[in-house]
């Protein structure tokens, strides 16, 4: 396998491929280079033949790789949520997951993935925290540079967003987030920075919003000054979709490629410009260098041989999911209860039968298998152990047609010829740029139907509903229920991906017996998206049971049960890219079930599937709490490996949960357009410390199967070796913490960070040592006056412990 270059010096290879990137930019004119520095659809770049440059093809991850249609019709592998491969606090096994997703970028036809996403926990209703990391910028650049390096060591680029500062969702299109300089450089820039000098990745995404008065698209100082002159950053710069807004101002930020196209601020707009005198023709030359060079790191230059040459080992994507979501599971709470007893188990809990395994948006890809827990479980445990209760479903409004359902997407003319129809493996339709069935074009194109027929699961009355904008005819079992306009008054773009299924049939239907459904929409591209986008969903809910007497057959379930198993989770109507969360409750009433089975059976154990941090308001009344994210295709089987003690749960929290009462920072919501960072360096963990504030789990929290005993901590120089003992009866895995706190009181600077991390694993009564590296940048600050980094003499304490609130050993030193 060639080896990724970075930043100090060259190889030969490094110098032939500049070469050709140089050959190849000569060879062009003015309006070709412009043409590459914008999106022919919405995932690819034109090819050039006369320089021998196919076309460059985007895919959105971060969990897995989509390709450029979106549709359960090419599966997917789907590994849990970031936040769940941040909570294994494990880079090499962020590696791995890297290397996976090359492989299926491969198989897709896929060069660069558009992940990972990097941006903090800076508040917990931060909507899309899922597809981020953690609230701690050390742990989540650790995290970010492995899965670059694994992404990229398959030789598929990747580009690291949002840059940056989008840590929420309201208004992310227009929101001016008001940051100072010091916060900037020493959380939200510094996960960024780290994956730029440790795994010197080929791409990085801007974001929709303003950092300081200025679009990212268009900021000069962060992107020209910043990105590519402090950090020596020579990659491509991608905007997010649709979030370049100006041709001079974008090329001269910095901004090389605006996406999604036909219809861009680049392409025939910026040779204009540069015809007409407003644009430099070398500031358009320098980001066709930077797409070049990309082109030719993953081998679509012809002369330049590309970095990866031989490709890693095939892995086995079920597997490595499988294995990343067993280590990702958080024990919070264990009183005895885990590793599951022999005896009966109830299992309750909508999302324990339908589970969910990923994030809403950007994010969502269609795996070709979902393990939930109930099927898990039965797998798992001896035939006639196991019994399955509802207890309440924390869906309150339609989901996509999915179980029960078979579809086909046919396509007619304005005549209402048929010219093409294709599979729909569920009810959702979301057709984008080219990508349209076979013989179909955009110009011929009158109306989608989604026909087929429906197997209900229960009888009694179903729900029908349509998401999205336009003309509708529902029809179910013969009967027409709905034939008109659904419009809106939101004027957020993406409504029609983002927004809530409105219900438009109530249908008393009998379980087992298929009946006819159609929803037929009328094509109409809006103008104000500059992409041709069809995108509607066919809705449906269950028929909705009695609430009291869902929760009083689990609470029956659970006292006949020597272990009650209850899942509760968040729903996309909480957790989703396009809008943040109101609060931290659990949707429905999910709280009010675990209290009343917790009553019924003290051998509570409750399942949490959810992306982000959620109140536990019953936490000290059940024996366990196990923390499960969004675990990925996998995700039963890897709960079964847990439960059962045939693996140990190996998380550890990579942000604070705790109560939004307490939580320190909340705002996310801008007012007149603006949103202050008024708690400059202070979140996360930090934040809860300053604020003197206890957490229901404080950062680094998470339990194994058998216990540690931290026995001492040495410091040379800076590093830190760490000598501890598994005193329990089991194998296991310890995440060793380490902790730089500086001796003087600062109000402006935090108590203590995060400053290294390793793992041990040891046999019972086995002692291990760790070595963990300080980096120099811990003892550093960002000061405004000089603008550079300072580092601050004096003393330090070293804290090594289990989490943040559970320091075991100490070391103090004098820098």
């Amino acid at each position: 396998m060639a080896a990724s270059e970075g930043p100090e010096g060259t190889i030969p290879a490094d110098q032939a491929r500049e070469a050709a990137v140089e050959a190849a930019l000569a060879a062009l004119d003015l309006d070709a280079k412009a043409a590459l520095l914008a999106g022919q659809d919405m995932w690819t770049l034109p090819a050039l033949p006369e320089i021998g440059l196919a076309s460059l093809v985007m895919s959105d991850g971060p969990i897995g790789v989509r390709g450029v249609r979106w549709s359960a019709d090419d599966p997917s592998i789907a590994l849990p949520s970031p936040t769940a491969l941040a909570a294994t606090w494990d880079p090499e096994l962020a590696r791995r997951a890297g290397v996976l997703l090359a492989q299926e970028a491969r198989r897709k036809g896929v060069h660069v993935l558009l992940a990972p996403t990097v941006n903090l926990h800076r508040s917990p209703l931060g909507g899309r925290h899922f597809e981020a990391y953690s609230e701690d910028p050390y742990l989540t650049g650790r995290i970010g540079a492995g899965y670059v390096t694994g992404v990229q060591e398959g030789g598929v680029g990747t580009t690291v967003k949002h840059f940056v500062a989008n840590d929420a969702e309201t208004d992310r299109f227009t929101v001016n987030n008001l940051v100072s300089e010091r916060a900037l450089r020493e959380l939200y820039l510094a996960p960024f920075e780290h994956i730029v000098e440790n795994a010197h990745p080929w791409g990085i995404m801007t974001a929709y919003n303003t950092v300081n008065g200025t679009t990212m698209t268009e900021h000069h100082h962060l992107v020209n000054e910043v990105l590519r002159g402090e950090w020596g950053f020579d990659g491509y710069n991608v905007s997010d979709w649709m979030a370049a807004r100006s041709t001079k101002a974008a090329i001269e930020g910095g901004l090389d490629v605006a996406m999604p196209g036909p219809t861009t601020v680049y392409g025939e707009a910026l040779a204009r410009a540069v015809r007409d005198g407003e644009v430099q023709e070398s500031a358009v030359d320098t980001a066709v260098r930077n797409v070049l060079r990309l082109a030719a790191r993953v081998g679509i230059l012809d002369g330049a041989e590309p970095v990866v040459t031989d490709l890693p080992d095939t892995v086995d994507g079920a597997e490595l999911a499988r294995e990343i979501a067993r280590r990702a599971f958080v024990l919070v709470r264990n009183q005895g209860a885990l590793p599951l007893k022999s005896g009966t188990v109830a299992l309750i809990g909508a999302a324990a039968r339908d589970a969910r395994v990923l994030g809403g948006g950007s994010a969502t890809v269609f795996p070709d298998r979902v393990v939930s827990p109930l099927d898990g479980l039965t797998a798992a445990l001896p035939e006639g152990t196991l019994t399955y209760a509802l207890g309440a479903d924390p869906n309150t409004e339609l989901a996509v047609a999915d179980k029960g359902f078979s579809l086909t997407a046919v396509c007619r003319d304005p005549a209402g010829d048929v010219i093409g129809t294709a599979s729909a493996p569920n009810g959702h339709i979301q057709w984008m740029g080219s990508d349209l069935p076979e013989g179909v074009t955009h110009d011929r194109l009158h109306t989608v139907e989604l026909t087929g027929t429906f197997t209900p699961r229960e009888s009694g009355a179903h729900t029908f509903g349509i998401k999205g904008l336009g003309a509708f005819k529902l029809v179910v079992d013969g009967t027409t229920y709905y034939d008109d306009v659904q419009r809106t008054d939101s004027d957020d773009p993406f409504i029609t991906f983002f927004g809530a299924p409105e219900p438009r049939a109530r249908v008393e239907l009998t379980a087992g017996e298929p009946v006819d459904v159609s929803l037929t929409y009328v094509v109409v591209l809006p103008e104000d998206i500059p992409m041709k986008v069809i995108a509607f969903t066919l809705a449906h809910q269950d028929p909705q049971r009695d609430p009291d007497e869902l929760i009083a057959e689990a609470v029956e379930a659970a006292r006949a049960a020597d272990t009650a198993v209850v899942v509760v989770a968040t729903t996309e109507r909480v957790e989703s890219e396009g809008y943040d969360r109101r609060d931290l409750t659990l949707p429905g009433r999910q709280d009010e079930l675990v209290r009343a089975v917790a009553a019924a059976n003290p051998n509570t154990v409750v399942i949490v599937n959810s992306g982000s941090p959620v109140e536990l308001p019953w936490r000290e009344d059940v024996a366990a709490v196990l923390l499960g994210w969004f675990p990925g295709q996998e995700g039963g089987a890897a709960l079964a490996d847990v439960l059962t003690g045939a693996h140990e749960p190996g998380g550890r929290l990579p942000t604070t949960w705790g109560t939004l009462a307490d939580a320190p920072v909340t705002r996310v919501t801008p007012r007149d357009g603006e949103l202050p960072y008024d708690e400059g360096v202070f979140i996360g963990y930090t934040a809860w410390e300053k604020e003197g504030r206890t957490p229901a789990y404080p950062f680094g929290h998470g339990l194994g199967y058998t216990d540690w005993t931290y026995e001492s901590v040495e410091v040379r120089g800076a590093t830190a070796r760490v000598r501890l003992r598994n005193s329990g009866a089991r194998p296991g895995r310890e995440v060793v913490q380490v902790y730089l706190a500086p001796a003087e009181a600062d109000a402006e600077r935090p108590a203590r960070r995060l400053a290294g991390f390793a793992a041990a694993e040891a046999g019972p009564g086995e002692s291990t040592e760790v070595t963990v590296e300080i980096p120099r940048r811990a003892f550093e600050i960002w000061d405004e006056k000089t603008s550079s980094w300072a580092y601050v003499k004096g003393s330090y304490e070293i804290q090594v412990g289990r989490s943040i609130g559970d320091r075991r050993v100490t070391a103090r030193i004098n820098v």
